[in-house]
């Protein structure tokens, strides 16, 4: 199992610590350093600010937002910034929920999900393989545009600049069981939002069919701290936020995921209690078990004996989100 750095996407702005912490991560010899995007900070800037800091450690997108790029412009960005660090991009990319989509983006969130997610794939592959003008009779995606209210002179082109890989990996930040289904037939690698070792049916029979070589690269806080409730306790603030307000009552994928995982009632408790306002209760709500199955936090001898239970599934690569060199260091020397 391989070990990245996750950086996640800025808050009030940018974090100074970051690229010394991807530097660091590259000396340890991390193989990869990813960063975020949500409504605010964009992805592909911090990452690459980090690559001309940096000289081998792999850059990744979790994730590039595909409502706020065409799959052009996405593939512009990847090939772009593939070609200035030699080599080094792994494009992550997701399709957020309704509430980004139409509130941020101010695009509808399309009603067939996996066929908008196909064709944005198959389009960025189309540029990096520049084999042809980039066409696609897609629903969402259609290239050239043939609206009703376009002017009927659009024309299918071919990147001018030579992508340096027409193999660069593409990752999908997939929830639901169709959608990770897909994600192993149309994708290189799969960046799971909440991963635990202890409950691999939970998406055994996605996986069932995935290709050799698939990456399964999840998230986890990692966390070295004497106090394993004090360690756990950015771990339920990220939870309370993710599961109580990043989505609509209705329609909440994160919820939606945590209920699938075991959690039903205390998914739709934090639910309610982060949409009434009452946001410290809701990350309270958080049931220190799942935060823990699905993080990596507390004493060094600790997250010794409970990387074994990650090493002994399909995960490839372990994207830690850890917020100092310390922990980083002794990961490193836990998964030599």
């Amino acid at each position: 199992m391989r070990l990245g750095l996750a950086l996640g996407y800025w808050g009030r702005g940018p974090n100074p610590d970051h690229v010394p912490l991807a530097q660091e991560a590259e000396r340890l010899g991390y193989r990869s350093v990813w960063t975020a995007e949500s409504w605010g900070s964009d992805v592909f800037t911090p990452l690459t600010w980090i690559a001309a800091r940096t000289s081998t450690i792999g850059l990744g997108t979790a994730v590039a937002q595909m409502a706020a790029r065409s799959p052009t412009t996405t593939a512009m960005h990847a090939l772009t910034l593939d070609h200035l660090s030699g080599g080094r991009v792994m494009l992550g990319l997701g399709l957020s929920g309704p509430q980004v989509v139409e509130g941020w983006y101010g695009r509808p969130f399309p009603k067939s999900p996996l066929t908008a997610t196909r064709e944005y794939v198959e389009v960025v592959r189309q540029v990096l393989r520049r084999e042809a003008p980039v066409a696609s009779e897609g629903r969402f995606h259609p290239l050239p545009y043939r609206g009703p209210d376009g002017t009927g002179l659009g024309k299918a082109l071919k990147p001018i600049t030579h992508p340096l890989r027409s193999d660069l990996p593409i990752l999908l930040g997939a929830e639901g069981p169709k959608n990770i289904a897909q994600t192993t037939r149309i994708a290189d690698g799969w960046l799971p939002l909440y991963w635990s070792p202890t409950r691999p049916e939970v998406y055994e029979a996605s996986l069932a069919d995935a290709p050799e070589g698939f990456l399964v690269a999840p998230m986890a806080q990692v966390r070295v701290c004497d106090d394993v409730a004090e360690g756990l306790l950015p771990v339920k603030t990220m939870l309370g936020f993710y599961i109580g307000g990043m989505g609509h009552a209705a329609r909440n994928f994160h919820a939606d995921l945590m209920a699938r995982m075991g959690y039903e009632e205390e998914a739709r408790r934090i639910q309610r209690l982060f949409l009434e306002g009452r946001r410290e209760e809701a990350v309270l709500a958080v049931p220190d078990a799942f935060a823990d199955e699905i993080s990596l936090v507390g004493p060094r001898e600790r997250i010794a004996e409970r990387l074994e239970l990650w090493r002994k599934g399909p995960v490839t690569d372990l994207l830690a989100l850890a917020p100092d060199a310390h922990t980083l260091r002794v990961l490193a020397e836990l998964n030599e």
